[in-house]
């Protein structure tokens, strides 16, 4: 009798036990996050570029997970999801189709600060049911720009640009200005040139700005990092390109929207302040 009644219990609880949620990344940023703190079960699919390391800062633990290709709303709902998680750059239709079908969407639009960031993880942590686990992270990401802050307490900012052959510069508001705020460095595009967003490089105004070095997105060395912007205005003519002055960083940290920033503060903070990490 008794175990009767326990099976009935067992019966009952089951039937009214929250669904199993699994989760469809469409970005690279949100499978960072997702990675971070689902359960491997609760991953139904990556973003097709998840396991491209130019790209994304988890590409070699996401290959355990399958992928999405690029196309509309059938290629995510033929994985059963619950959840879909889009960004504010991912298609605007794709998410309208998404949503109209009855499937929970959750569209990230903060990423510039670590404050974004944060808010981003206890936003994905309750859809999860790992709201633990996502305080965790928090506290830990807190703990070591605590270690770095102290670190960089007494540096003079080395005065910085984000190098590239694109034509382009990033100001205000951007996740490399976040990136300087917190690695001891100085955007000149930001103080000297008034940018604001990703803006086209003020080219004969930055043969004037004091460079002390570049910051280059890139898996080589320096010096091949370098290599392109010597035979392009106006780099070549900038004393610190032609110096050898630089940090290459991953494309992946350089242009993060997770909490692997991290990583990305404390590289370029290495590469401008070696002294005090010695």
């Amino acid at each position: 009798m008794i175990r009767s009644l326990l099976l009935l219990v067992l019966t009952i609880g089951l039937a009214h036990a929250a669904p199993a949620v699994r989760v469809v990344s469409q970005t690279v940023g949100t499978d960072e996050l997702l990675l971070a703190l689902a359960e491997p079960e609760q991953v139904a699919a990556l973003s097709h570029i998840a396991t491209s390391l130019e790209y994304s800062a988890v590409a070699r633990e996401a290959a355990a997970y399958p992928r999405l290709q690029p196309g509309d709303s059938e290629t995510i709902l033929k994985y059963n999801p619950t959840l879909v998680l889009f960004a504010d750059y991912s298609r605007a239709e794709l998410v309208a189709q998404v949503r109209k079908l009855g499937v929970q969407v959750i569209v990230f639009d903060r990423y510039a600060t670590m404050a974004d960031v944060y808010a981003n993880l206890r936003t994905l942590g309750r859809a999860l049911g790992r709201e633990a686990r996502a305080e965790a992270l928090i506290a830990a990401c807190e703990a070591r720009l605590a270690a770095l802050a102290g670190k960089l307490k007494n540096v003079k900012p080395v005065r910085v640009v984000n190098a590239s052959t694109y034509a382009l510069l990033s100001g205000a508001g951007t996740t490399f200005q976040d990136l300087c705020d917190h690695a001891g460095a100085e955007n000149l595009a930001t103080t000297l040139g008034g940018l604001k967003g990703v803006a086209p490089e003020p080219s004969e105004k930055m043969l004037a700005w004091p460079i002390d070095a570049v910051v280059v997105g890139g898996e080589s060395t320096a010096e091949a990092a370098l290599a392109p912007l010597r035979a392009i205005l106006p780099y070549k003519h900038i004393a610190a390109v032609r110096a050898g002055r630089a940090v290459v960083l991953p494309e992946a940290l350089l242009g993060s929207v997770s909490h692997h920033r991290i990583d990305a503060y404390e590289r370029l903070a290495r590469g401008l302040h070696p002294e005090v990490f010695q």
